[in-house]
């Protein structure tokens, strides 16, 4: 269905990919891993023909396939409304539509003959197109998408500039999945979707009988979806191919950096080895009779012992001919380490033992209530996981316990000694103007300028990116100084609204074995379902206006 042959694509000197081949076949669902700049966006924007590749090919079979493509950065028509944007992707079939219903009316009204010979024809014609592009299923798919995706409830004459970021993701994706085309590329299909959706789009792949090429940091997602995992080498801008999900990749790399660490060890020690008898060997060519040397001009010693230099230094040197092949032409290399996120969040004192305390908080704006009467408690070293529908309230529930919003009726109580940390979904505590160097100095008084920009570096900002105008970063390289700047404030409470958005896969694992490490307290949103499980000892989850605890969460369902 596609095939990828010696794909190389590099920017002025900079290398992306480096001879890429692969074949993805018919009903195949594919996951494409990496980490952030290792050219999954790039190799995708090839395959349909948004960019040219350096050298190398992109083919279809067959060569008319329909693709559809779901990008990260969505475009929308200006003044476009959602039903309009809709319209948009549903035209071949309202085009197909309307002239099966022009061609029907004419064939009512032509006598017998010739005309009526060529308007059937076109009627026919204009049927095959129609049921191409969905027929009379297209309507009922149409509203199970949007239910699907939490997007029905929204009056279709909104314009779609209204919409949240994550709303206009999901009308995108949902304007895809309504066309069904044979070939599936989804760029990051789960940002921005809460449990729910994404439950709902793993069935929606799981019936879909195309062909599926998948980019996602969500690994519960990939593990329920994909078969197959490619995966971009960052430093050698090469892919692998491993058959099985995430999780067989994973463990399978697991498994040949284990075998590698013992061969390098087993080589290391070999090498010690060696040196150490070659140097003996040596050492030994230097003395004569037992061990001393000779002084009293005995020719048949000098030429005994003559004879056992030559000997022991010949030995010797092939042992270090052995070395020398060791550490070149059999050479082992040591396993490398990705640089990814290092993170060390101060020790905590211990603060209260009843970190936050909940009762009977209701919220509403002008009339709509968002959710009354929740009552839930926090203790200290608790890691909880909020879960829940977007919209229910679970952000508004954050500002509410920061103090930035007054709830409508109820109590919120910190307890003493308790310093609130919280990362925010949309980053607006950032400074656009400000640089990650100055952030930092802002908050770490006690940090002279080579301990802050130490610091940073850990943080993935090194060299003069401290400098860079925040303005100008990414929204993961804005997510990772905020992360750096809850670290850099001491926090012992931490609310952390979606903290992994955005992040790839290598930094999302060092994220959570650093919170693991903290002693603290944290109240995180988040639909990451691998974060919860390795995070939270306590799910919360809001819907229908109530926040309650899930006992039996399983990341299967949301009860």
């Amino acid at each position: 269905m596609l095939h990828i042959s010696n794909i190389s694509k590099s920017y002025g000197p900079e290398t992306i990919l480096t001879d890429i081949s692969f074949i993805v076949n018919s009903g195949e669902r594919v996951g494409l891993v990496g980490p952030n700049g290792s050219g999954k966006t790039t190799l995708l924007r090839i395959i349909t023909g948004l960019e040219s590749p350096d050298s190398g090919q992109v083919r279809f079979d067959p060569p008319g396939l329909s693709v559809g493509y779901l990008t990260q950065a969505l475009v929308f028509e200006p003044g476009e409304t959602m039903q309009q944007s809709l319209a948009r992707v549903t035209a071949e079939h309202s085009r197909a539509w309307a002239e099966m219903q022009q061609v029907a009316a004419a064939m009512a009204a032509a006598p017998p003959g010739d005309d009526l010979v060529a308007l059937t024809a076109a009627y026919t014609e204009a049927e095959t197109r129609f049921e191409a592009a969905g027929g009379y299923e297209v309507e009922a798919r149409l509203e199970a998408v949007l239910t699907g995706l939490n997007l029905a409830d929204i009056p279709r004459g909104l314009p779609v500039e209204l919409l949240s970021g994550g709303q206009k993701t999901r009308l995108g994706l949902a304007g895809l999945l309504i066309q069904q085309p044979r070939l599936l590329l989804l760029d990051e299909p789960t940002n921005h979707l809460d449990l729910d959706a994404l439950i709902w789009l793993e069935g929606w792949l799981e019936r879909y009988d195309g062909a599926a090429l998948i980019v996602s940091h969500d690994r519960a997602f990939l593990d329920a979806t994909t078969t197959r995992t490619l995966v971009l080498d960052p430093v050698s801008h090469t892919l692998r191919d491993f058959p099985g999900n995430y999780t067989f990749y994973t463990d399978t790399l697991a498994r040949e950096i284990e075998t590698q660490w013992q061969a390098y060890s087993d080589q290391q020690a070999e090498i010690l080895r060696l040196q150490n008898t070659a140097r003996q060997l040596r050492g030994l060519a230097k003395f004569k009779r037992g061990g001393k040397t000779d002084r009293d001009n005995d020719k048949f010693a000098k030429h005994f012992f003559a004879g056992r230099s030559v000997a022991t230094v010949g030995r010797a040197k092939q042992i270090e001919q052995r070395v020398e092949k060791l550490l070149t032409e059999d050479r082992v290399d040591k396993p490398g380490r990705q640089w990814q996120l290092k993170l060390n969040f101060a020790g905590d004192s211990g603060g209260a033992r009843q970190v936050l305390s909940l009762e009977n908080v209701s919220m509403a704006f002008g009339g709509r209530r968002l959710f009354s009467e929740v009552n839930q408690t926090l203790t200290h070293g608790q890691r909880v996981a909020l879960i829940g529908p977007n919209g229910e309230g679970k952000t508004t529930l954050l500002r509410l316990i920061t103090g930035e919003l007054e709830p409508t009726t109820g109590q919120i109580r910190l307890g003493a000694g308790v310093k609130l940390g919280y990362f925010a979904q949309e980053q607006e505590q950032l400074d656009p103007a400000s640089t990650p160097y100055d952030t930092i100095r802002a908050v770490a008084v006690n940090m002279d300028q080579t301990e802050i920009r130490s610091f940073l570096h850990f943080f993935l900002f090194a060299g003069d990116d401290a400098f860079i105008p925040i303005g100008s970063l990414s929204y993961g390289e804005r997510a990772r100084l905020m992360l750096a700047l809850l670290v850099a404030q001491g926090c012992n409470f931490l609310l952390l609204d979606e903290p992994v958005n955005h992040l790839d896969i290598p930094s999302r694992e060092r994220f959570e074995a650093a919170l693991n490490q903290f002693p603290g307290t944290i109240l995180a949103v988040v639909h990451d379902r691998a974060f919860i499980q390795r995070i939270a000892t306590h799910v919360w989850e809001m819907r229908h206006g109530r926040v309650r605890e899930l006992f039996d969460f399983t990341g299967s369902t949301s009860n």
